[in-house]
């Protein structure tokens, strides 16, 4: 298929790209700077430069393709609800143009993104195959920029490796590989309204996220009350402590999708999380 991608030189889509071109698929990104043109091109992938805000120029790249995935989004914590709702126009202009054609429609949830969500499979009943992917707090990896490498920011600033109360409330955890695969066989098999779970590690009790940052970066491992929680991790307080384990075994079922990548705990012992 020749390929439209979003946020084609992301952490996630850049190696989305490499999937699909490894594949035998061609693919068009998204660019909005020379830099990310640059990228693109040295990965075998044609640049289209354009912004997720540009409606038009969007729908343009979108009209001669077979498929779409869609990657892009402004991590802006400041303006997350501004976030929402652009990820919502974008989703509603590609539909526009997809509507009727039968072409696959991979996007992803995001926390709080009902509304995308349900526009996206009410797109399933207009004619386009669409599939919603569900990603894990980590999606880990080398050049991982998410929550992993923030919570070893604050170990380091803050002199200890916490984690709260007794440390056994889980995260779902992904490697970033086996995340660009998942994206690959949604393109290329998911059914139209399809559901589907990058989950790599169901469960990762968080005190072994905790003793490992610990041990790396040779600091005390403890716990704190859930009171500390929010002065201790900042806006991560309330995600240290929730416990959101999640199987995956419906997506690999129907996909013959199967992680094959180091877990999260294997991939921070590499030691590449603490090298920067």
């Amino acid at each position: 298929m020749h390929v439209f991608v979003t946020g084609a030189t992301g952490y996630i889509g850049s190696a989305v790209v490499r999937e699909l071109i490894a594949a035998g698929h061609t693919v068009v990104g998204l660019a909005r700077s020379d830099r990310s043109a640059q990228l693109l091109k040295e990965a075998g992938a044609e640049a289209y430069r354009g912004d997720i805000d540009q409606a038009d120029r969007l729908q343009q790249g979108v009209a001669s393709a077979d498929g779409v995935i869609h990657l892009a989004f402004k991590h802006d914590f400041s303006d997350f609800e501004g976030a929402l709702a652009t990820d919502l126009q974008v989703i509603e202009a590609i539909g526009a143009v997809l509507e009727g054609s039968g072409k696959p429609f991979v996007t992803t949830a995001h926390f709080n993104g009902i509304a995308s969500e349900n526009v996206a499979l009410s797109l399933a009943k207009r004619g386009v195959r669409t599939s919603i992917i569900e990603l894990c707090p980590s999606v880990h990896g080398e050049g991982d920029t998410g929550f992993i490498p923030q919570l070893i920011e604050i170990a380091r600033t803050k002199g200890v490796s916490a984690y709260i109360a007794e440390g056994n409330n889980r995260w779902p955890a992904v490697h970033r590989l086996d995340t660009a695969h998942l994206y690959r066989l949604a393109l290329e098999q998911a059914e139209a309204g399809s559901r589907l779970d990058g989950v790599g590690d169901e469960g990762i009790a968080f005190r072994e996220i905790a003793t490992i940052i610990g041990k790396h970066l040779d600091l005390p491992v403890v716990s704190i009350a859930q009171e500390e929680a929010q002065d201790h991790f900042g806006f991560l307080g309330a995600l240290a402590g929730l416990d959101i384990p999640r199987s995956s075994q419906s997506t690999q079922k129907t996909l013959g999708w199967q992680p094959t990548h180091p877990s999260l705990l294997e991939d921070l012992e590499q030691g590449h999380y603490f090298t920067s």
